[in-house]
């Protein structure tokens, strides 16, 4: 949640604990979306709830069903919930039925449902039935929320989040390019939260061969949900590694990595080798120049990405850099998140390895654009989660 608050009143401090709670089914409500909800009383919360998983029931149920534990009598309460409660029959009824059984007669509202065939049904629902309906309370953060289910919604792709660390100067490895961590062992740690509530985890090349990474979540298991897989492991690189080369990836789960690399490159007989190991290869194609500021050459990712969806069902992808795949998916609208562990140290050195590399611009007019969304310690690190800065 954001560090830095304006003066804010019982509406904000209500909604803001609801969008805590909500954080906690994150990675878990696919492809619903993750959504929190309090009751409150006389300037207190009283029952608190969260969707925790896809299929189960919905914040507004589950805080009902806490207060209900409690001996507390919701229609005396105030109902705070992130996002429009659903007015329509689904895997479950719809909340506004509960809402009103309860006799709850004022819900305030974080955003409105961001599918245009629903937006203010359930709104709409409960103020012809009398109950008091505030919306906008904490909307920048409630829509940050949801921002996934709004991917999820409007198009055929995952929800991408680019996950770097970097010095004060903006270095993310020293220009040799050992692989050395930057940020903080606590960092390190968040990464693992970050791999559990994603289906795949993507590098590029340089992290492939310099780093020979495992790209798995190396929680406890008492921390994951239940039947958890680890991620997918996704490369992008034009050169393609031995079949029986001993890079961990292709030695412990060989059949649970994905090259993306050109269209000349799947074809060659190292692809048909790999892909006897049971290894996946994908072909992408080259994009050229267009309307991107400073493009050059690289591979069109936005076919793969909804490829990841449709036949994996990756509702949510992790990114892990480099510098170039960095700024070449930035430059496809394919960050939706940002999050970076910035690390209080100086390399100073500019032929260091930078966070965003390959462009060739010449004016701050061509600058990539984000917004700040949350602010954080991490050990001592700090976390900034950002959002594309959209028109």
């Amino acid at each position: 949640m954001p560090t830095c608050l304006e003066t804010i009143g019982p509406h904000d401090r209500f909604m803001l604990r609801a969008a805590r709670l909500a954080l906690r089914g994150r990675g878990r409500t696919a492809p619903n979306p993750c959504v929190g909800a309090v009751l409150a009383h006389n300037e207190q919360i009283v029952a608190e709830g969260w969707h925790k998983a896809f299929g189960g029931p919905h914040a507004e149920v589950e805080c009902l069903a806490d207060a209900r534990s409690k001996g507390v009598d919701p229609s005396a309460c105030t109902l705070y919930v992130t996002l429009e409660p659903c007015s329509h029959q689904g895997k479950t009824p719809p909340c506004t039925r509960a809402i009103l059984e309860a006799g709850i007669t004022r819900v305030v509202i974080g955003c409105l449902d961001p599918n245009p065939h629903v937006a203010g049904g359930g709104a709409e629902v409960l103020r012809a039935a009398g109950v008091e309906v505030v919306l906008g309370v904490q909307k920048v953060l409630c829509q940050d929320l949801i921002d996934e289910f709004r991917i999820w919604q409007t198009t055929k792709r995952p929800y991408s989040i680019l996950k770097m660390a970097s010095t004060l100067d903006g270095k993310i490895a020293a220009r040799g390019g050992r692989p050395q961590a930057v940020s903080c062992p606590e960092s390190q740690a968040d990464v693992h939260l970050l791999r559990a509530e994603v289906q795949a985890v993507i590098v590029g090349g340089n992290t492939f061969y310099g780093d020979n990474p495992q790209l798995t979540c190396r929680l406890d298991a008492d921390g994951l949900p239940t039947g958890y897989c680890q991620p997918l492991a996704v490369v992008v690189t034009s050169t393609l590694p031995k079949a029986y080369s001993t890079f961990n990836l292709l030695r412990q789960r060989p059949e649970q990595v994905l090259f993306w690399t050109s269209e000349y490159s799947a074809k060659i007989p190292l692809a048909d080798e790999l892909r006897e190991r049971g290894t996946l290869i994908w072909g992408l194609p080259e994009l050229r120049g267009g309307k991107l500021p400073g493009n050059g050459e690289g591979l069109d990712f936005a076919g793969a990405f909804a490829r990841l969806r449709a036949e994996f069902g990756c509702y949510r992808t992790l990114c892990e850099g480099g510098g170039q795949l960095a700024l070449s998916l930035a430059r496809q609208d394919l960050v939706d998140e940002f999050v970076l562990y910035l690390a209080p140290r100086v390399l100073g050195d500019a032929e260091g390895k930078s966070l965003f590399a390959g462009g060739a611009v010449q004016s701050m007019d061509e600058t990539l654009n984000f917004r700040l969304a949350v602010a954080a310690s991490c050990g001592e690190d700090l976390k900034l989660t950002y959002k594309p800065r959209r028109p």
